[in-house]
């Protein structure tokens, strides 16, 4: 893990980049939860039949996609990961930013579909006890004029 912190400037600069990255690796989660899905049902109905006439061509091809999609999703979170930032739920598309805040260390906390970072909470606290930006941390990490 990166031990980098972030501004919220320089966060919400880089938001486009990581949103990019995030809807690449959700999409991935997604197909690999389909493919799964059709292979566990036709396994089920082989079960159920004692036997049945597969398309296994088809099966492989869906494997083949599900492999890409896990590397997919593996270079879109290294991606993500090597920014210093962190990936928390790709469920929600969840990512915190570590920012030094009057020495202490807090995350601001975006999640895929808001449109800024709006919110922060500490590193012991989860999404569930975020709070809004207030001043102190707005500023953090600016030079003072």
């Amino acid at each position: 893990m990166s031990d980098r912190t972030f501004t919220l400037d320089e966060a919400q600069t880089l938001l486009p980049i990581l949103e990019s990255l995030l809807k690449q690796a959700i999409q991935g989660k997604k197909l690999i939860e389909e493919v799964d899905a059709e292979l566990q049902e036709t396994a089920h109905r082989v079960f159920l039949n004692g036997g049945t006439l597969v398309n296994v061509v088809h099966l492989a091809r869906r494997k083949a996609e599900r492999e890409k999609a896990i590397r997919r999703i593996k270079d879109a979170v290294a991606e993500i990961d090597a920014t210093g930032v962190q990936v928390k739920d790709l469920d929600v598309g969840l990512l915190d930013f570590p920012c030094q805040v009057e020495g202490e260390i807090i995350l601001l906390c975006w999640k895929l579909g808001e449109e800024k970072i709006t919110h922060w909470h500490s590193t012991s606290e989860g999404f569930a006890g975020r709070k809004p930006i207030d001043d102190r941390i707005a500023n953090a990490g600016k030079k003072q004029k």
